[in-house]
């Protein structure tokens, strides 16, 4: 099960970083917080970058420590675009058919989830936890 959902992980980090280099470019332009000091399109297509390639990790490498290394990678890169979001929902900005306060409210909601995904798929939780044990010991 663990196996499925890091491999569906790695295809949605990666079909969304080809998004963001592709026909969604403009959507994730409205994600970048206006008070962020680098050009939008750039943001855009680094972040892109950064899915795509922890997207194709995640598909290829299924050994520990590294898969627990990429699972905490994506879940870090999870919250670093979580202004993006917040933004979204605080300045109204409509993207993606998020055109009401709910709608984007809603998407935030998901976030935590996404973190989550990538902590619990390869097991980086369990990883960490079992290393700060080994630690107090």
């Amino acid at each position: 099960m663990r196996s499925l959902a890091q491999a569906g992980l790695g295809t949605v980090l990666a079909g969304a970083g080809i998004g963001h280099l592709t026909v969604l470019r403009e959507e994730f332009q409205a994600q970048v917080p206006p008070w962020l000091p680098l050009d939008a399109d750039f943001v855009v297509l680094a972040s892109g970058a950064v899915e795509i390639g922890l997207g194709g990790a995640l598909l290829l490498t299924w050994r520990q420590p590294g898969r627990a290394a990429l699972g905490a990678a994506a879940a870090a890169f999870f919250v670093a675009v979580f202004p993006g979001n917040v933004a979204q929902f605080v300045e109204h900005r409509d993207a993606f058919g998020l055109d009401t306060d709910f709608a984007r409210g809603a998407r935030l909601l998901g976030q935590p989830v996404l973190v989550a995904w990538a902590l619990l798929a390869t097991d980086a939780w369990k990883v960490y936890s079992s290393r700060q044990q080994k630690e107090l010991r």
